[in-house]
């Protein structure tokens, strides 16, 4: 054996070797070569993903997409706006390109547009209050998607930046339609759109491709459920009519004129949303409510979430402190970082009053009421103690990632809801039993304590909130390996048209039946009307004969 041994090619260094030291060697040999051929097929396979997102915490979500697509060996490009507020522009798992354009959407804008709706929801009647806040949000959407479209022309019109992008190759959009930049670009470029979408510009996603009755399918954000009374029902349509004419009167004369500038009078801005190939929805039937759906509409509520990790040592060491009693934990998002201050101090108060230990996600000044069973952290690991044993209720805003990391760890919520489609949240979580609802203007100490030890004393919240648990992660393959197959599907057969109806493309009389049941009812009247003059006829010849006989 002490000639050196060739195998495939590869030289063995010249050195006695025994038999078990050979093997070991094509092992290791054999494993890495494997590894290289994985790496290259990997890679071989890996496509190109052009991002267009939404920013804020929609950012959150679509972040998850874009590092699972790049762990699948997949590059990832993301348009962002100058003064991004959460998309970096530099990152390990994408390549961001910058548009030198400012949507004003920034931490300052967010901050003081939710201090003002807290404001009008504190200082007004329920009615009034919604009224008021409707106004308000109108004007922002207006004045945001005229910038989304300015954003859009900007980047059409620089010929390098559109060059690039049709030279890159890219193989489909993925983009958030809640703005419809990314649905203008795809369209420009002749990409297939994968949407990661909950709204669109016109409101709830399914309203735009899928039949919802309105009997039994509530348009969020109305907080009705599927079993209306005949005056929710009324509610629900009055609601939708009022809904969809501000929803065309807010994004329709911008994304019209862009639509006919690029695309020619012809083409609806909205019939490129609802000719999209593919609808991820954040959502899952466990937290929906059942309604029909669509081919190309694939679900995959709670794909953010995750099992719970440990927890710091500090942290951990509060946590267990607690003891029978446990922990309640709080957090409003990233857009209410803190509260005016009177409210604040109602709210340290309420807790120091409770047997429970607290953590509380609070960026702004600490309120002189706050107790010594009340931890107050600019940041918390939300899901890793939603995770842990002693987390016994969950207050929150009614944010989706909240919602569905609540859900995914069977913990049951007291929620106080701001703005956008948070009431509508809780509202659904309220009518399956897991959550009681607090608003804004009736918040206080009193008010708190007494909902808290409603939902930890009545054991139904936290069972019921268990159940929805199990319900959730009883699925054959996880929510966000459903989502990134489909991508790679679409990626794989340059679209999904097969999937997709083009029920949208039928003018609305047609869609609904209009002609055909006003045809149906001209040939019922015109069969009528002749056997009406048949009988008429005979009537007379009979009448005749008579006269004749006479």
């Amino acid at each position: 054996t002490s000639d050196a041994p060739s195998t495939q090619g590869f030289i063995f260094p010249e050195a006695p070797c025994t038999a078990p030291k050979l093997k070991m060697l094509l092992s290791s040999f054999c494993v890495s070569v494997l590894s290289v051929l994985c790496l290259m097929v990997t890679t071989a396979r890996g496509g190109k993903v052009l991002v267009f997102p939404h920013d804020g915490s929609h950012w959150v979500n679509m972040k998850v997409l874009v590092e699972e697509l790049h762990l699948r060996g997949h590059s990832v490009t993301v348009i962002r706006a100058a003064d991004s507020w959460y998309i970096s522009e530099t990152s390990p798992h994408y390549q961001a390109v910058t548009v030198d354009f400012a949507l004003g959407g920034n931490e300052d804008f967010y901050r003081l547009f939710v201090s003002e709706v807290i404001k009008i929801k504190r200082s007004y009647g329920s009615a009034w209050a919604r009224f008021a806040l409707d106004m308000e949000l109108k004007d922002k959407f207006f004045e945001f998607h005229r910038k989304v479209c300015e954003m859009i022309v900007s980047m059409f019109e620089n010929e390098e930046l559109m060059k690039s992008l049709r030279d890159a190759g890219y193989e489909t959009v993925l983009t958030d339609p809640a703005n419809g930049g990314g649905v203008f670009l795809a369209h420009h470029l002749g990409l297939p759109v994968v949407f990661n979408a909950r709204w669109t510009v016109h409101g709830e996603a399914h309203f735009a491709i899928a039949p919802s009755p309105l009997s039994y399918v509530p348009l969020p954000p109305s907080e009705l459920t599927d079993g209306m009374t005949i005056l929710e029902r009324v509610k629900n349509m009055i609601f939708y009519n009022v809904r969809m004419h501000l929803y065309r009167r807010v994004v329709g004369p911008h994304y019209s004129a862009l639509s006919k500038r690029y695309f020619g009078p012809d083409v609806d801005y909205f019939s490129l949303f609802q000719a999209a190939d593919l609808w991820l929805m954040r959502v899952d039937f466990v937290f929906e409510f059942p309604r029909p759906t669509m081919p190309n509409v694939v679900y995959m509520g709670g794909f953010q979430c995750k099992p719970a990790k440990p927890l710091s040592p500090d942290l951990e060491a509060f946590v267990l402190s607690s003891g029978e009693h446990g922990v309640i934990i709080m957090s409003f998002g990233t857009l209410i970082g803190d509260l005016p201050p009177d409210l604040a101090h109602e709210i340290a108060a309420a807790f120091a009053k409770l047997p429970q230990k607290v953590i509380w996600r609070y960026t702004g000044i600490k309120p002189a009421s706050l107790g010594n069973n009340t931890l107050v952290l600019d940041w918390m690991p939300q899901n890793d103690l939603l995770g842990h044993p002693s987390i016994k209720l969950f207050i929150s805003h009614g944010g989706t990632n909240g919602i569905y990391e609540a859900m995914y760890h069977g913990v049951p919520m007291v929620g106080i809801p701001f703005v956008f489609d948070q009431a509508d949240n809780l509202s659904r979580l309220r009518a399956k039993g897991v959550a009681r609802i607090l608003d804004v203007s009736e918040l206080n100490q009193k008010t708190l304590v007494k909902t808290i030890q409603e939902v930890l004393t009545e054991s139904s919240y936290r069972a019921n909130m268990q159940r929805l648990s199990r319900l959730h992660r009883d699925q054959p393959t996880k929510p966000l390996e459903r989502a990134v197959f489909w991508i790679e599907f679409v990626m794989r057969h340059k679209g999904a048209a097969h999937l997709r109806s083009d029920a949208y493309k039928l003018p609305w009389h047609v869609y609904r039946s209009v002609d055909v049941i006003l045809f149906l009812l001209t040939a019922a009247a015109a069969v009528l009307l002749l056997i009406g003059l048949l009988v008429s006829f005979c009537f007379r010849v009979c009448w005749k004969r008579k006269d004749k006989s006479d």
